[in-house]
């Protein structure tokens, strides 16, 4: 997951918290449109999207994308997206390289990264820092 650094807590246990409110997905559009979240996670998800493509909504891929590109199936991501936060789950056999991309994309567009995979996943910030 990746979020908005500007309004996630500073400590972990209030994180973790703020984090089990964000996925209650209560907020009140639906959760595949990226203009609902900040610029800096937007910029994060258009540059995500061209390597882990959307499975759902309009940044979908086209039932003839899908067939003139193998490939391409086996990245689709499904992404919730919310206000403060963009949620996305991949494929297993892409974890390892899905992570590596999420938290380089996060640090170059200034979004915090949560390793949600992990019973004690990181939570960093643009800048390195952990979230303690």
């Amino acid at each position: 997951m990746v979020f908005e650094k500007t309004k996630a807590p500073r400590t972990k246990a209030e994180f973790m918290k703020w984090y089990e409110i964000q996925i209650e997905w209560s907020e009140d559009h639906d959760y595949q449109s990226p203009s609902v979240s900040s610029s800096a996670l937007q910029n994060w998800y258009q540059s995500m999207k061209r390597i882990f493509p959307p499975m759902n909504g309009i940044d979908a891929p086209s039932d003839d994308e899908l067939e003139e590109n193998e490939e391409l199936e086996n990245r689709l991501t499904d992404y919730c997206i919310g206000r403060d936060v963009i949620y996305a789950a991949f494929s297993w056999s892409l974890a390892k390289e899905a992570y590596e991309k999420m938290k380089q994309l996060a640090k170059q567009h200034g979004v915090g990264f949560f390793d949600v995979s992990s019973n004690d996943g990181d939570i960093i910030l643009p800048n390195g820092t952990k979230i303690v």
